[in-house]
């Protein structure tokens, strides 16, 4: 079943199947390395909810929840 990254919870992994959106946002997101079939690991939220950081390729990233709503992931299992 795959959610958005905007619905995971910080602990949660999961593999980007899609990466929605168009123009400058999708390209930046996908520049970034954020591609379908890369793991992701979330890390935390800020303290009012916006941004979220991820682990991607071994560095973290920070993302608004607007953007994370555009990447569709499969969860994995296990926790970090």
């Amino acid at each position: 079943m795959n959610r958005t990254l905007a619905t995971m919870r910080p602990g949660e992994s999961g593999v980007i199947s899609r990466v929605n959106g168009t123009g400058p946002i999708k390209r930046r997101i996908v520049d970034m390395g954020l591609v379908s079939g890369t793991r992701i690991d979330v890390l935390r939220f800020a303290p009012l909810g916006d941004p979220l950081e991820i682990k991607v390729k071994n560095f973290n990233l920070s993302l608004r929840k607007t953007e994370a709503a555009t990447i569709e992931v499969s969860p994995l299992g296990g926790e970090i």
